[in-house]
């Protein structure tokens, strides 16, 4: 008897384990797979030299280390970039959050620097009074005496920039050019628009390739930077405290210390408010007339329209079983439906804006004809048998 009655005591574990087992399974292959997809879309800034998106520079740096045998190195912070010296060459990314002192320090390294998205700051400061132009999508000829762009041959620029005290330009666009190259004491300093010639998805186009090997390849280390927030070593911009002077704040306290004391002194204290009924009772035709004077005095002829415009809809809303505050567009679409006349021009009725008092009164009429028509049409629907 007792093994009897555990028999199914027994399959009922079983099974129980069993769809523990499957629940647990399926539990297991999710954590997997979030595991894996998690480590595959791992957002990477632009012009990562491990980013394989579209933004990325992982080709570029496969292309260096594959072809020209070169190292390429990143730096976490800004101390590595600055000791980039003689023999490297050293890529910049984004210097946006780097201070000016930053930049120029790092432009004095020594090394052989590109910059791959030159801001405004830092055209100013290293290429003199150079600003950003224009783009294009054309690929045009370098047209300049630096080597490897002149190897590089025809490509698509993106940004340009003025010349400015640059000692070479290339790829010249109107009055901008994509690239621009400075000598300095210990090197070079070359800029350009990487995301438009050196990002993964743009690194097959034309000699955008041929370039990114000939201005990165001139050193057997390339130092690849990308600044971050971390590295900024700018103070906070002053506050309206630190450009004022020290006596304003003294005069402005002092100042509002008078006004309480001459509104306490002069002012005069109200009673509560008392509420009493109006004297007489103004009819609404009365209201209405004097509104009008108003109107007609002012001689706003568009505000005069849109009320009756804004009027007119409403009921012709409730009419066509539109909401009571449909906009006029849609009161006119659903009115020229009900009468089968053009959009156009009962949009034109409807959406009058007139300028003058005459047109006033036209548009009036036409929106008392179109009101009268869609209740002729309202009413004889229901009528019909």
């Amino acid at each position: 008897m007792t093994t009897a009655a555990s028999a199914p005591a027994r399959r009922r574990g079983r099974t129980a384990a069993g769809w523990l087992a499957i629940i647990a399974g399926f539990v297991v292959f999710g954590l997997v797979l979030v595991a894996l997809a998690s480590r595959e879309w791992t957002p990477r800034d632009a012009f990562d030299p491990e980013g394989p998106g579209p933004d990325g520079s992982l080709a570029l740096t496969t292309l260096l280390a594959e072809r020209g045998g070169i190292r390429v190195v990143v730096a976490d912070d800004l101390d590595a970039a600055l000791a980039a010296g003689d023999g490297t060459t050293l890529v910049l990314g984004s210097t946006a959050p780097l201070a000016d002192d930053d930049v120029e320090a790092l432009a004095a390294s020594g090394a052989d620097v590109v910059l791959l998205a030159p801001t405004s700051r830092d055209l100013r400061l290293l290429f003199g009074s150079s600003y950003a132009a224009y783009g294009t999508g054309a690929a045009v000829a370098p047209s300049c005496d630096v080597d490897a762009a002149a190897r590089a041959g025809d490509v698509a620029p993106g940004e340009t920039y003025t010349r400015g005290d640059a000692a070479d330009a290339c790829y010249p666009v109107g009055d901008g050019y994509g690239l621009l190259r400075v000598q300095t004491d210990g090197g070079s300093i070359t800029a350009l628009d990487a995301a438009a010639l050196l990002v993964n998805e743009r690194l097959a186009d034309d000699g955008a390739a041929a370039l990114g090997l000939g201005l990165l390849g001139a050193h057997d280390e390339v130092v690849w930077f990308l600044p971050g927030l971390d590295d900024s070593t700018a103070t906070s911009a002053p506050d309206l405290g630190d450009l004022t002077p020290g006596w304003v704040t003294p005069v402005l306290v002092l100042a509002a210390l008078t006004a309480v004391a001459a509104g306490l002194w002069r002012g005069r204290r109200f009673g509560p408010l008392v509420a009493e009924d109006l004297p007489v009772t103004v009819r609404a035709n009365e209201t209405l007339e004097g509104r009008a004077r108003l109107y007609a005095r002012t001689a706003d002829a568009r505000h005069a329209a849109a009320l009756l415009r804004a009027g007119a809809s409403e009921r012709m809303a409730v009419r066509l079983g539109l909401a009571r505050h449909a906009g006029p567009g849609e009161v006119a679409d659903a009115a020229a439906a009900r009468l089968g006349a053009p959009r156009e021009t009962v949009r034109a009725i409807l959406l009058a804006d007139p300028a003058s008092d005459a047109d006033l009164v036209a548009s009036g009429e036409r929106l008392r004809d179109l009101e009268a028509a869609v209740d002729a049409a309202v009413r004889t629907e229901r009528t019909r048998p």
